[in-house]
Order: structure tokens, then C-alpha cells, then sequence
């Protein structure tokens, strides 16, 4: 086994997901079997608690585990599906000792931080490659180096390190600051610093990727490379760039791979990047432009936009633009301006689809509610996510069957026309105190009907054996879609696109005679990759670019 670590130095948000995932795609293009893990130093067993505003987007697994958004670009990148083995964080491996202590696994014997809780971050990784089947396991340590809450991590990499020398190595992802008027002039005296606190903990890194908004000058690199002890070649050049998915084809202009793989030992193979530059290329050379609006609650002047919160479905988006060789132009609306104009809401003529996407609570609700109605009436193609989805079948039960006080349990507790409302088993869990992966989460069948939308976009990702139709995609909500009211509700013109028959549970709706009007009750943007879009996604931005302007 051969073991990466990413570390960053310097500030937080420097980029260390982007890094570990292009690190994985390249080793992979190589011809090695790679996968990827991450390390996150807070206390929360899981990401599933954390407000999405201050922590960014929760991503789910198929195996339902609630984690960060970084485990989205591996799977993005690396074109597979990730378990929780590939995830952990303070809480769940302190939890795991503890729990391993409680069953007497240490053989009675006096449980001490070091080196147990390194050793079971070691064990963790171990089994996660295995899973796998990795040669090459890449690991993000979170945070930035010098903070008190991933020591216990790096202590691993330098147990490790100091078991399987040849084995292992250590990236340092630095910022590196610029000054002047151009800003063109980098300072290295951060990421030294960055490399001594390293060193305090007794590891040296063995490749720094300098992240800069330019690309590294010769002179800079060879600064890095003498001041921390590195040899010639290791200072990689990390500058901005317009798409992440050039990160990888940036890389490999300094030859990170052969770097790599001689520091572990490994005998070179060739180079495949060949799809993905196809796919940087369509990114920069793109055949006209589609515009997207994304109806959300915090998307008001007032408010803090933090993209982070939406980024699978802003990448999803992205792949599908990609595809059709077009330039996404993504547009944030606030629901809650609908609410309070009515004649605001005719901006929405201006683009070629809206997407209202996933959410809790019941802010903005009736401004979506009004954003799906004049979609649905003016023809405006039409994605639906989740809240999306149960939002859609509220507008339609108000204003097509007549069920004006239609509404959700999740807005009205007492609602006397609960459309949306929640399953039995979501009760019992609802009386918990312990609110921890207690939704509706991970992988689900889904029966897609025959001539809808739906079959049509998902035909070529139909599931062998598991019927004609079956299509899984993973979930993350507590309420659902009311089948006492599914009767009357297609009676009326509603279509039923996709169910669950194990759950009796609706997972997709469309509407007849539009172009495209398709709300899921699971998230599709969690399945979509950069060189294979989501074939929702995909359909969608299709409709979209066909809309008249």
C-alpha cells in the first residue's frame, strides 16, 4: 500500500479537496488503482447536524452517510462511489475507541490517546484502501497545520511514516500571498513557516503545491525549495483557474505524477488524461452560453450567498452545460422578493430554466411555491430537487385540484390538507432526541414509468436485473409525497414518473404538454460527474437551451 497525505498551511479554504481529488485523478489516469479519503477535526460524528451556511454542503453516500463536501469532488473526479469507510472525523474515531474499550477489546489494558487514537486512524485508512482495493490511497487532512485540532492526525502520518518510509509521503497545500499594485509579487515566508510547524511534529513534506492567484515564477519555486528542504521539481505551481477541472492538466505541466511516483517507488505508466482535456476544453471553448436560475431563501440582497451550500448542483449544472458545449450562467433568486412583488416574478422570462432545489424550514416557501406556478404555466423548463419536488406537488394540488389550503407537515404542524407529510417510520424518529442519521438517507430504488421525461433521460443508466426500469439515486429528507391524496392528485393530470414499490413512495413527478417539468424527491446532483452528467441534468439543460428567447 502506498499512502498520500494533504495537509494545508497557511489559512483555511486553500483549496486541499480540489488538490487531493486532481492528485487522485492523475495517479489514476496513470494506470493505478487510487481512492480517497477524508479527515475532518471536529468533534460531530458526522457532517448531518451541521448547518449547511456555515459549514457548506452535506454531502450523501449511497451507503447514507452524511459527510463533507470535499468526498463529492472524489467521487466527482475519480468517477466512482464512495463509502463511509472513506470518511471519518474526531468524533467518530474517539467514538469508536470508546466503544471498542466498553467491549474489552484492548484486553482491559489503560486506553491512552497516543497512541490509540493514531493507530485507529491508521487502521481506518487500511481498511478503507482494502475496501477499495487501492494501490495508492490519497488522505486530506483537514484544517491548516499548526492548529491544535488535527495533531492526533499528523501524529499518524509520522507513525505511519516511520513504519513504511518508502511508503509514504506528505503533500503541503500553501497559500502564497501576493503584494503590489499587480499583485504579482509572492511572498514565501508563510509557507515557511507553514513547513517549521510540520517539522515541529516531526514530518517534512515532500511536495508543496504553491497556491497563488498566479502561477509560481522559477525564482519562487526555487526559494520554496531551499528554504524548506526539498529537492528540485517538488514546488508545484497551484494558481487560480476559472474551472477546478483544470487543476489536474495544471499539475501535470510540473510533473507532479512522475514526482509521485518516484518518491513511492512505483514504476511509471502512461499517461491517459485524454477525456479530460477534452473536458477543459469544452469548458473554455464553449459554443454559446445557457442560463440558469436558482430560486433559494438566502439568496436576498441581505444575505451572505454561500455557494458552498449548493455546490453539487452548481457542478451539476456545470457538467451538463459542458456536454452540450455551453457556458453555464448560473443566477441566484431570492423567493422571498416573489413574496412581497408579484410582478418581480416575470424575471424569470429572462432564462432558459430555474431549478429550486433542496432545503428545510419554511422561509421563502410561498415565493418558490409562486416561482414553480409560472413555470409550469409559461412553459420555463423546470428542475425540481427534493423540497423541489414536494413544493411542486403543493403548487399543483393548490392550483390545479382545487385543494387551496394544500400544504406540508413540515410548515403546519395541525394542516388539515397535508400533502406533503411525514411516513410512520419518520414519527418514531421525529420523538428521538438524537437527531443524528435519522432522515431518509443514501441509496434508493426508483421505478422510472415507461414514455415519461424521466425513462427517456435515464435510459442508458437503467439498472441490469433489478427490472426494466430501476434506477437508484440517493436521499437525504424526512418528508414525503401523502399517497392518501396520489389519487386524486393524478386524476388531475399529475404524472407519477418514478416511485419506490418497496416504500410505496413517490420519487419523481412531471407535468404533460411541458418541455420539461421534472421535480425529484431524491438528489440527483450527488451522482453526476464531470465527463458523465447526470442524465436529469442533462435533459435539462437540453430543454434549456432550446428555450425561445
Amino acid at each position: 500500500m502506498k499512502y498520500i497525505f494533504v495537509t494545508g498551511g497557511v489559512m483555511s479554504g486553500v483549496g486541499k479537496g480540489v488538490a487531493a481529488a486532481s492528485i487522485a485523478k492523475i495517479l489514476q489516469s496513470r494506470g493505478f488503482g487510487v481512492t480517497a479519503i477524508k479527515i475532518d477535526p471536529y468533534v460531530n460524528v458526522d457532517a448531518g447536524t451541521m448547518n449547511p451556511t456555515e459549514h457548506g454542503e452535506v454531502f450523501v453516500l449511497d451507503d447514507g452517510m452524511e459527510c463533507d463536501q470535499d468526498m463529492g469532488n472524489y467521487e466527482r473526479f475519480l468517477d466512482t462511489s464512495l463509502s463511509s469507510a472513506n470518511y471519518m472525523t474526531t468524533g467518530s474515531v474517539y467514538l469508536s475507541v470508546i466503544n471498542k474499550e466498553r467491549a474489552m477489546e484492548y484486553g482491559g489494558k489503560q486506553v491512552e490517546v497516543v497512541p490509540r487514537i493514531p493507530l485507529e486512524v491508521i487502521d481506518r485508512i487500511n481498511k478503507a484502501a482494502k475496501k477499495e482495493k487501492a494501490e495508492i490511497v490519497v488522505t486530506e487532512i483537514g484544517g491548516t497545520v499548526g492548529e491544535y485540532e488535527n495533531l492526533l492526525f499528523l501524529e499518524a502520518i509520522k507513525m505511519l511514516k516511520l513504519k513504511h518510509h518508502k511508503d509514504v509521503i506528505t503533500v503541503l497545500v500553501s497559500y502564497i500571498p501576493s503584494l503590489g499594485a499587480g499583485g504579482t509579487e509572492l511572498k514565501t515566508k508563510p509557507t515557511q513557516h507553514a513547513v517549521r510547524n510540520l517539522n515541529s511534529v516531526g514530518i517534512q513534506p515532500d511536495i508543496i503545491l504553491g497556491r497563488a492567484g498566479v502561477p509560481l515564477d522559477q525564482k519562487r519555486k526555487e526559494k520554496i525549495q531551499f528554504m524548506c528542504g526539498l529537492e528540485e521539481g517538488d514546488v508545484i505551481s497551484a494558481p487560480n483557474v476559472e474551472s477546478i477541472y483544470e487543476v489536474p492538466i495544471n499539475f501535470e505541466k510540473d510533473n507532479i505524477s512522475d514526482r509521485i511516483l518516484k518518491k513511492l517507488s512505483l514504476k511509471a505508466k502512461s499517461r491517459d488524461l485524454k477525456e479530460w482535456r477534452g473536458l477543459v476544453d469544452a469548458i473554455q471553448n464553449p459554443e454559446g452560453e445557457v442560463k440558469i436560475g436558482i430560486v433559494g431563501k438566502y439568496f436576498g440582497s441581505g444575505d451572505f450567498i454561500l455557494t458552498d451550500s449548493y455546490i453539487s448542483v452548481l457542478e451539476s449544472i456545470k457538467h451538463a452545460s459542458y456536454f452540450w458545449r455551453k457556458k453555464p450562467v448560473i443566477e441566484w433568486l431570492d423567493a422571498g422578493a416573489y413574496e412581497k412583488d408579484q410582478k418581480g416574478i416575470k424575471e424569470l422570462d429572462k432564462y432558459d430554466g430555474i431549478i429550486v432545489p433542496g432545503g428545510f424550514g419554511n422561509r421563502g416557501i410561498e415565493g418558490k411555491i409562486k416561482a414553480i406556478e409560472y413555470c409550469r404555466k409559461n412553459k420555463i423548463p423546470f428542475l425540481g430537487l427534493c423540497l423541489g419536488l414536494q413544493l411542486s406537488v403543493i403548487e399543483f394540488a393548490r392550483n390545479v385540484a382545487g385543494i387551496k389550503d394544500a400544504t406540508s407537515r413540515e410548515f403546519v404542524k395541525n394542516a388539515k390538507n397535508p400533502v406533503i407529510d411525514v411516513i410512520e417510520e419518520q414519527k418514531k424518529m421525529l420523538k428521538q432526541k438524537n437527531y443524528g442519521g435519522t432522515m431518509r438517507l443514501g441509496a434508493y430504488d426508483c421505478e422510472v414509468q415507461p414514455g415519461t421525461i424521466s425513462h427517456k433521460a435515464y435510459k442508458d443508466w437503467i439498472k441490469a436485473g433489478k427490472g426494466p426500469y430501476t434506477i437508484s439515486e440517493r436521499h437525504r429528507h424526512r418528508y414525503e409525497v401523502n399517497n392518501d391524496y396520489r389519487k386524486l392528485l393524478e386524476e388531475k393530470g399529475l404524472i407519477i414518473a418514478g416511485i419506490n414499490k418497496k416504500k410505496n413512495l413517490v420519487e419523481i413527478i412531471e407535468h404533460n404538454g411541458h418541455p420539461f417539468f421534472v421535480a425529484t424527491q431524491f438528489h440527483p446532483e450527488f451522482k453526476s460527474r464531470p465527463l458523465k452528467p447526470h442524465p436529469l441534468f442533462k435533459e435539462f439543460i437540453s430543454a434549456a437551451t432550446k428555450k425561445p428567447r
